[in-house]
C-alpha cells in the first residue's frame, strides 16, 4: 500500500549533502572575508597576511587597521547571510550553520595562534557576527519559505491536482 504523505520538505537526512554545504559554506566565507580583508588592507595600506583573519590580537579599536578588521569580520557576516539562504535554504538550519562556520574559526584561531583567544574584543566580535549572521540569514530563509505558499483569493480559486 503506497504511503500518502506530501513531499513539501523531504526531512530524511543526507549526511554527504550535509557535508558539502558545511566545506561549501567555509571555504566561500573565508574566501569572502579574505576578498573583503585584501580591500580593508589596501585602504589601510597594511601588509596582507594571514594574522588579519586569524590572529585575535589583530582586533582592536586603537588604529585604523585593527577597526577595518572589525568591519571586514561584520561585512563578512552580511555575506555569509547571503551564502546561507543561497547554499542552505533552510531556516532552521540558519542557527547551526553560523555556529559551526565560527567553531570552526576559533578553533583555526586557536592552532594558528597556539593560544586560545583571550581577548574580550574577539569574543565579542564572534558573538555579534555569529547573531548577525544567523538573524539575517533567518530573514532570508524565512521570507523565501513564506513566499512559495500561495495564500488569497486566487489561490483558494485554482484547482489543484492532488
Amino acid at each position: 500500500m503506497k504511503k500518502l504523505t506530501g513531499t513539501f520538505r523531504n526531512t530524511q537526512w543526507d549526511p554527504y549533502l550535509l557535508i558539502a554545504q558545511i566545506v561549501a559554506m567555509q571555504a566561500l566565507l573565508y574566501v569572502s572575508l579574505g576578498t573583503i580583508m585584501y580591500v580593508m588592507d589596501f585602504f589601510a595600506e597594511a601588509n596582507h597576511t594571514l594574522d588579519h583573519i586569524f590572529e585575535y590580537h589583530e582586533i582592536h579599536v586603537t588604529d585604523l587597521g585593527g577597526r577595518l578588521v572589525i568591519v571586514a569580520f561584520i561585512l563578512n557576516s552580511l555575506v555569509g547571510a547571503g551564502l546561507l539562504w543561497f547554499i542552505v535554504r533552510r531556516t532552521k538550519l540558519c542557527l547551526d550553520f553560523s555556529f559551526t562556520f565560527h567553531f570552526t574559526h576559533l578553533v583555526i584561531c586557536w592552532w594558528y595562534n597556539e593560544a586560545f583567544p583571550s581577548t574580550i574584543g574577539w569574543w565579542m566580535l564572534n558573538a555579534v557576527c555569529t547573531a548577525l549572521m544567523c538573524v539575517c540569514s533567518e530573514f532570508l530563509c524565512l521570507k523565501t519559505e513564506l513566499k512559495e505558499i500561495p495564500v488569497g483569493y486566487t489561490a483558494l480559486n485554482n484547482k489543484v491536482d492532488l
